[in-house]
């Protein structure tokens, strides 16, 4: 498959590069790490006004999609830029609410996908007792468990990652009840799809960056009186991310066109591990720099390995394209 993006995708790329460039993102990520989300909500507000989260939302719930393509688009943006917050989990919620309303639950769809959509909700997502992602700084808090769905009344404590603008904690338990029955299973499914393909999004966006600012600093940084860069081993290294992250973008783009839960997870999987991969390159080729939390490298770095298992290990999604093949489906 060739798949080129049309001059409209270009352009919205090249809208959100420009836009989250001019927005001084680092500070951002170091402001919601802290625990100051003010920053980040500015820019989710940005990002908002630029149509990113209404293209997860319907348009009879005042988004414009869903347009999947388009998502992919600006969630490699989103990532190239390391932007903060339940970005995925937001879009998560739009699909999970989406379901619903497509199967007669028109109430929490309605009540609760506009402001999805305008970016005045910011939404976490956990399923059957898992953790949900910055559930903290959420004003929509979605707790699915087994055939119901929750709007959970708060959080518990929080648990630290890797990334520390990646905060974990379970909802509580109970809340106003939202939905129940198998159609509540049936839209979990299509949630995890759609986060899956944010996921691979922003993790090819994240290893797109690590690569950039790796070569440009290899160039810069000397040894022997030559660029390091110029060394045949470095070039290898360097060669070697690139094919990886080559290689995961059209399969991204081929699950967003096809949207199969097969199709999303190899996307998925080929993507986190291109990033990590990246990720592990770039550290070894800055060297001790690369280890300080002060050089803005650390806010790419910090994200390649927390998004390997985030909605789906490899194994998992590994499994997933298994029984795609086979047609069979896999253990949960």
């Amino acid at each position: 498959m060739r798949f080129l993006l049309d001059d409209e995708q270009r352009a919205f790329a090249a809208s959100l590069d420009a836009m989250l460039s001019a927005a001084d993102t680092p500070s951002a990520v170091r402001a919601w790490a802290d625990g100051d989300p003010a920053p980040g909500r500015a820019l989710w507000s940005r990002l908002a006004e630029a149509g990113v989260f209404a293209l997860a939302v319907p348009e009879a719930y005042e988004g414009v999609g869903p347009l999947p393509v388009e998502l992919v688009v600006g969630f490699v943006e989103l990532g190239r830029h390391a932007v903060p917050g339940p970005v995925v989990e937001t879009v998560a919620a739009a699909a999970l609410l989406s379901a619903l309303g497509e199967r007669g639950g028109s109430g929490p769809a309605k009540r609760l996908l506009p402001g999805l959509a305008s970016g005045g909700s910011v939404a976490t997502l956990a399923s059957d007792g898992g953790y949900a992602l910055d559930a903290d700084a959420a004003t929509v808090l979605l707790a699915a468990e087994g055939e119901s769905l929750y709007l959970a009344p708060g959080h518990g404590p929080v648990r630290a990652s890797a990334d520390l603008a990646r905060r974990l904690s379970r909802p509580r338990t109970g809340g106003e009840l939202l939905a129940r029955g198998p159609e509540v299973t049936r839209a979990v499914r299509r949630a995890v799809t759609w986060a899956r393909l944010a996921t691979a999004a922003q993790a090819l966006g994240v290893g797109l960056a690590l690569l950039d600012r790796t070569v440009a600093y290899v160039g810069q940084r000397t040894q022997f009186g030559v660029p390091v860069g110029s060394f045949q081993a470095v070039k290898h290294r360097l060669a070697d991310a690139r094919i990886a992250l080559e290689f995961a973008r059209p399969l991204l783009f081929g699950a967003a066109l096809s949207m199969t839960p097969a199709d999303v997870a190899a996307a998925k999987v080929t993507a986190v591990e291109a990033a990590y991969a990246t990720a592990r390159t770039a550290l070894q080729l800055h060297g001790a720099i690369g280890y300080t939390a002060e050089y803005d490298l650390s806010l790419w770095l910090t994200k390649a390995r927390p998004l390997r298992a985030a909605w789906g290990t490899p194994a998992e999604c590994r499994a997933q394209v298994l029984a795609g093949l086979s047609g069979a489906r896999p253990r949960s």
